[in-house]
């Protein structure tokens, strides 16, 4: 199973946190992965390389944005 990004429910788009809850600063996936393997560039990017899969990511984001596929 791979970690997947819904990027219809994602609050970053276009380099930037779209979402008021955020309160314009995403704080969630990207600082929680143990192993930096998300990054914010115009989009959210998973490098699959160094993800293990752990889903501290899915818990950690608020629009249910990222899942197991």
């Amino acid at each position: 199973m791979k970690i997947r990004i819904n990027y219809d429910k994602c609050c970053w788009k276009n380099g930037k946190c779209t979402s008021s809850c955020c309160g314009v600063a995403c704080n969630g996936c990207v600082e929680i992965c143990p192993t930096k393997s998300l990054t914010r560039e115009k989009n959210l990017i998973i490098d699959y390389s160094k993800c293990i899969n752990c889903g501290a990511c899915i818990d950690a984001c608020k629009h249910g944005a990222i899942s197991l596929n």
